[in-house]
């Protein structure tokens, strides 16, 4: 698909085009936005890069309360403009895992405030503010090549402190950020083992689910051998 300049109504068209009718009431089992076409992250993602970076579709995008129309949003908006104020307005309008994910992979890790809003987020109590904080704590040990050692040690007590967060979403989001972080580096593995370790003698059963989770990839023989650690023993 070639790139060209494109308006709402050709955006919302091509969205149509490529819906799939059968695939929409999965799509809306699993999610809990109003609606959805049905158009798969592969086939946004194309459309994306043929419209190419948009800030001001990208937020009429987000303003219409469809699946797809806001995930096409987060692909397109400039990170340069994004303010903290449309990060907070976008999140507040997130319910659902994909979405959450998404908008957090695909803009927000790309803006400036990403590291200072995932240190914020983790400690809000809404659901998928929560959990797109240790989202973007897991992208940024995946992706921030120019970030150091300092930065991931100062997430570790945060999953710490989040960890007996019963809610599913916020524990697979916490197990993320811990494995990713783990894999960086044989120090950083070894640290996120250590947290590892202390929340697999907590009580709490998510504390505990999170730590299993963690340990299984971080002292496996693949992540060692990467990293040229033997890892530490639980």
């Amino acid at each position: 698909m070639a790139r060209a300049r494109m308006g709402l109504d050709e955006v919302l068209k091509n969205l149509k085009v490529a819906a799939v009718p059968r695939a929409e009431e999965g799509v809306r089992a699993g999610l809990t936005t109003r609606s959805a076409y049905g158009v798969s992250i592969p086939t946004l993602r194309k459309l994306a890069r043929a419209i190419g970076r948009n800030h001001l579709l990208a937020q009429r995008l987000w303003e219409i309360e469809i699946r797809e129309t806001r995930l096409l949003a987060g692909m397109i908006a400039d990170p340069d403009q994004v303010t903290v104020e449309l990060m907070e307005k976008w999140l507040a309008a997130v319910a659902d895992q994909e979405l959450c994910d998404q908008t957090c992979m695909n803009l927000f890790e790309k803006t400036c405030l990403a590291y200072s809003k995932a240190v914020e987020w983790s400690s809000r109590p809404e659901e998928f503010v929560k959990r797109a904080g240790f989202v973007m704590m897991a992208r940024l040990a995946m992706n921030g090549r120019q970030m150091v050692d300092a930065h991931f040690l100062a997430f570790l007590p945060l999953i710490e402190k989040e960890a007996t967060d019963n809610r599913l979403a916020v524990r697979k989001a916490l197990s993320w950020a811990l494995r990713k972080i783990g894999k960086r580096n044989e120090y950083l593995n070894e640290q996120a083992i250590v947290v590892a370790l202390r929340l697999k003698q907590m009580e709490n059963q998510s504390a505990r689910w999170i730590a299993g989770d963690a340990l299984r990839e971080l002292q496996g023989a693949a992540v060692l051998e990467r990293l040229g650690s033997r890892g530490l023993v639980s």
